[in-house]
């Protein structure tokens, strides 16, 4: 298994393990830090995910494994490391996998790769597509919104700032789904046929939801009148074009204008499954699956029965 010390790796993990699946994961070095006890139980080998030398005799070393999991991403979404770790590092482990003649793999991709516009994007969907003709079994799997990433306004809330939208907080919608359920799905797909050699969009339970309103259950749970702040859109576009023209010059603002295009990207379009015929995105044909709600995280969160571990999800 590739990419088992993320969030969505360690709940994936130890879905395979609590399924009774012999786990081995494929990790950097460490040093000191302590692993998650997420996975505990399962084979623990060491190496380097961008040689393709390390994939082969560190993590496979001539055994046999029935199938590949891979819940690794690049860290930033920025164009070099996009490609070599969403493409290349992938690229290689597949090559490597059917090599030692693994049959399987379980891909995590993402479902905003259905508008490819973004270099992060385009980096995955080389990748789907070579999964697609490789001749293993696949099953590459499109999240919608993750809970971590809609979870960044607590503190602002918390000491007194209005949540931020942009526009009216209506323009973009999406069906969220916990780490833990989507955990369990990636698991599945390792047994259910009806999973197998597919393109899989998935979202957690419930209608779909907009920015807005998260914005009024947060203020709901925390006692507060809500309070919004209101960014025109158009702002971002003025943000990339500044960056983007500052970038020719100056390096460093190239790579700030790609973030700026990203923030865009997810500030304007929903994650929902796109309707390409009738051009618009659709929540009733967005699959649902768990049993966790993000408002049900939002309620543990403010209750502080959970930590924010949002990581590079650290948007606001």
């Amino acid at each position: 298994m590739l990419g088992a010390t993320g969030t969505i790796g360690r709940a994936t993990a130890r879905a395979l393990l609590d399924r009774g699946h012999e786990v081995f994961v494929f990790l950097r070095p460490r040093g000191d830090h302590p692993l998650p006890a997420d996975l505990d139980g399962a084979t623990l080998r060491y190496g380097d995910v961008t040689d393709p030398a390390s994939l082969a005799q560190d993590g496979i070393c001539g055994e046999h494994f029935d199938a590949l999991v891979s819940c690794m991403a690049s860290r930033t979404g920025a164009p070099k490391d996009a490609w070599a770790i969403d493409y290349q590092a992938h690229s290689d482990a597949l090559k490597a996998a059917k090599a030692a003649g693994i049959q399987q793999m379980v891909l995590l991709s993402a479902i905003c790769v259905q508008k490819p516009l973004l270099e992060f994007q385009k980096a995955k969907l080389a990748f789907e597509k070579e999964l697609q003709d490789s001749g293993l079994t696949f099953s590459i799997v499109r999240p919608t919104a993750f809970f971590k990433s809609l979870s960044g306004q607590l503190a602002r809330l918390r000491a007194g700032k209005p949540y931020l939208l942009f526009g009216d907080g209506t323009l973009t919608a999406c069906k969220p789904i916990s780490d833990g359920d989507l955990g369990n799905f990636l698991a599945d797909c390792l047994t259910d046929p009806a999973l197998q050699n597919r393109v899989l969009p998935i979202g957690g339970p419930g209608p779909a939801i907009t920015p807005k309103d998260q914005g009024e259950e947060l203020f709901r749970l925390l006692g507060q009148e809500p309070r919004f702040k209101k960014v025109p859109p158009a702002l971002l576009d003025v943000i990339v074009a500044v960056l983007s023209v500052g970038g020719t010059v100056v390096p460093a603002l190239k790579a700030k204008a790609e973030f700026a295009r990203i923030g865009r990207y997810y500030a304007t379009e929903s994650m929902l499954v796109w309707d390409e015929a009738a051009g618009r995105y659709d929540a009733e044909k967005t699959p649902s699956y768990g049993t966790e709600t993000l408002f049900d995280f939002y309620a543990r969160l403010v209750a502080g029965e959970i930590a924010d571990d949002r990581g590079d999800h650290a948007v606001f």
